[in-house]
């Protein structure tokens, strides 16, 4: 019999209340794994009253404190690896040695970072702007912080919503998504052993539950990693709360004829199919060079075909499946909606004799500026390829769209490369690299795809609020 999961609120796991279930299916056999429920209003009031208690004296924790605890939450997270990384294989079919390595110990990096930056809070000094008084600045943390994260890396996901925020002297309320919550709940299990009781509540559910967050009067923050209709829904239900919004992404990678392109080309498929595609930074549009376009065609087929998934083994795949049935029916779709000059020059389809949610690394070329598939997310292993003709055109396509939170610029001319760093209309972009990210630097997009940064001290300040003090020098 599944496993039927329950809530973390205030130190301990609690069923809840709501009345409905979701089944939690394993992605890559297509068998259910787990039984999670749909929390309700009881049970979200229930977490933020936990939440609320707990930031009373949480707010007045010194942040070398709070440093420690983030210290030692990051080394359960590694001496916990393996029961990490099964838990999140269940719900994810991602080949468990890159959840081990770019989840689970890339977490526990990022939380060491966040325990750092808890102590280096940055505010104007004290001085006289007024004659006879001084003045100085206070950050402060905000408050309970209802927080949703998404599946595509449910645990790094969480990590990213609970580190600066508890950096920063908040507690939180933290939803995972309905269809990835075991490793969240594992996360929060070791958060209960080392935290105060209520600093970090975890409540299952779906949408109607994230509604429940967003809405809930003591929440003082709304954080959101997902969809921008699903950021659309929560601007709308937050009201006046402080919303961090990160909507996703439709990243170009500009390709130049100065450069390799059979290994530019085997960079660009990895950072296109890295977790089936489901990453908001992924490569999804390929922009070459006219004279180059052929060539480089040539080298994506070959490198998507190299590319192993679908595998009973995980070990043998570069990457899983799509997360879920609904959502791999929303990739097919797209494809096969393609419109008539747009060319599948290799994937499109299910991995053949996979039980599993499998979809093979996609080249799509012949595609036009207005076409679907390049202005809107797929969020699959799939590439489309438009050629360009002057770096005035690139510009014009690859910011023609309309998300702006990664890109890559791919040449060997330095100038050009500083050029197009310039006006890339985009939060992140990469030289001649595509997808890496670092603890000390900030992540997050501008357009539709959202406004707030997670990672860096960027992040952490975020989630504090900045009051005045004046003091009048004599009474």
């Amino acid at each position: 019999m599944a496993e039927r999961l329950q809530n973390f609120i205030g130190g301990r796991f609690v069923p809840a209340e709501g009345a409905g279930d979701y089944e939690v299916v394993d992605p890559a056999t297509g068998e259910m794994v787990a039984v999670s429920p749909i929390s309700g209003a009881a049970d979200v009031d229930a977490a933020f009253e936990a939440a609320e208690r707990a930031f009373t004296d949480w707010k007045q924790v010194t942040p070398s404190v709070r440093q420690k605890h983030l210290l030692a939450l990051a080394d359960a997270i590694e001496a916990h690896s393996e029961e990490l990384v099964q838990a999140q294989h269940r719900n994810t079919g991602q080949p468990r040695g890159i959840i081990a390595e770019e989840e689970v110990a890339a977490g526990a990096d990022q939380l060491r970072f966040f325990a750092g930056a808890a102590r280096m809070l940055e505010g104007r000094g004290a001085a006289e702007y007024m004659e006879g008084h001084t003045s100085y600045v206070r950050r402060e943390p905000v408050g309970v912080v209802a927080q949703i994260a998404p599946w595509n890396f449910p645990l790094m996901m969480a990590i990213w919503k609970i580190g600066p925020a508890l950096a920063a002297g908040n507690t939180v309320v933290l939803k995972p998504s309905e269809t990835t919550p075991e490793s969240t709940l594992v996360l929060a299990r070791l958060a209960g052993e080392i935290f105060p009781a209520g600093v970090v509540n975890v409540v299952l559910g779906d949408g109607s539950t994230g509604r429940l967050l967003t809405e809930h009067g003591s929440a003082a923050m709304v954080s959101l990693t997902g969809s921008v209709r699903a950021g659309e829904a929560v601007a709308a239900s937050a009201g006046l709360k402080r919303t961090h919004l990160e909507l996703g992404g439709k990243a170009p990678a500009v390709v130049f004829g100065d450069v390799d392109l059979a290994a530019v080309a085997k960079a660009l498929v990895e950072f296109g199919t890295f977790n089936a595609g489901q990453d908001c930074t992924a490569v999804t549009r390929v922009l070459v060079e006219e004279s180059a376009h052929d060539e480089l065609v040539e080298h994506l087929v070959a490198a998507a075909e190299a590319t192993r998934t679908g595998n009973v083994d995980d070990g043998l795949n570069d990457f899983g499946p799509l997360n879920n049935a609904r959502h791999f029916a929303a990739v097919q779709a797209k494809i096969e909606g393609l419109p008539g000059h747009a060319r599948i020059v290799t994937g499109g389809r299910r991995v053949e004799g996979s039980p599993g949610f499998f979809f093979e690394p996609t080249i799509i070329t012949g595609v036009e500026q207005s076409d679907a598939i390049v202005q809107e997310e797929v969020f699959g292993p799939v590439l489309t390829v438009q050629s360009f003709a002057s770096e005035q055109e690139a510009l014009e396509l690859a910011n023609g769209v309309e998300y702006a939170l990664a890109s890559s610029v791919w040449t060997a001319d330095g100038a050009r490369a500083m050029r197009f760093t310039r006006d890339l209309d985009f939060g992140c972009v990469w030289v001649n690299t595509h997808l890496l990210l670092v603890a000390e630097m900030p992540h997050g997009g501008f357009k539709a795809s959202g406004h707030g940064k997670d990672l860096s001290g960027y992040a952490v300040e975020e989630y504090t609020r900045v009051k005045h003090i004046m003091h009048a020098i004599e009474v």
